[in-house]
């Protein structure tokens, strides 16, 4: 963990190998637990603590749940209904937010791509993941054997708790995987199911090419943590908002 003033983030040590080239960051609650404080992004604060310029922001107005990722081309660009973004330029940071939904940092370090996708359980089962690192191999060229991918906190297995149809959504999806009971598994009450969505975006990630070990797991869950990191599993409509950011310099 990193503070700042009482701005407090985490970041990944497999990326800090190239601060030279990216930062990055997943913020914490810190010292703000107000809710209307916490729900408004103080930018400033975080930009000024990553030595960012604030005019390179590339901001999701609404995450929508997709499987839709678009590249930046330009500093502070505003982009809707989207859930990733990607980028081979230098001096834009690539925003999304997050309350239990799984962040995925990507990083070529070969053609020097970066990315920053937004996967809910929705876009888990659209593997926008994989689409993510699509983009980066269409638009830059980049091979999945060089890019590293930072699995953010989320929801973990031991919380991600849904019913028989969701859980129907998920088998009829990964029935292809190895057995199933490595990401679903019985709750405690009937028709309750507890589905583990990190381990399938590893897979996902695996499968599209990446080598494993270029995909890090924060193993870090939201609710089991939501003291530190903002849930809307565990706070609902009180939950505020946690920030990922990644950028070239």
């Amino acid at each position: 963990m990193q503070r700042s003033g009482n701005v407090e983030y985490l970041q990944f040590r497999k990326l800090l190998e190239y601060e030279d080239k990216i930062t990055h960051c997943y913020t914490l609650k810190g010292n703000n637990n107000n809710y209307k404080e916490v729900i408004g992004d103080n930018y400033s604060s975080l930009y000024k603590a990553l030595n960012l310029n604030e005019d390179g922001f590339t901001k999701i107005e609404h995450q929508a749940h997709s499987d839709i990722v678009e590249c930046v081309k330009e500093k502070g660009e505003i982009h809707t209904n989207i859930d990733g973004l990607v980028t081979d330029k230098s001096g834009i940071s690539l925003s999304l937010r997050f309350a239990d939904c799984t962040p995925i940092f990507l990083y070529d370090p070969i053609k020097n791509v970066i990315g920053n996708i937004h996967s809910g359980w929705r876009g888990t089962v659209q593997k926008i993941g994989q689409k993510g690192v699509e983009k980066m191999i269409g638009e830059y060229g980049c091979n999945p054997k060089d890019i590293i991918a930072c699995i953010g906190p989320a929801i973990g297995k031991c919380h991600f708790e849904v019913s028989e149809d969701v859980k129907e959504i998920f088998e009829d999806t990964f029935s292809y995987l190895a057995s199933l009971e490595k990401f679903i598994r019985k709750g405690k009450e009937e028709g309750k199911y507890f589905v583990d969505t990190n381990y399938i975006n590893e897979k996902l990630l695996e499968e599209i090419g990446l080598k494993k070990e270029n995909i890090v797991q924060s193993n870090i869950c939201t609710v089991c943590n939501k003291d530190y990191i903002h849930s809307y599993r565990a706070e609902k409509e009180l939950s505020g908002r946690n920030t990922s950011i990644i950028e070239k310099r």
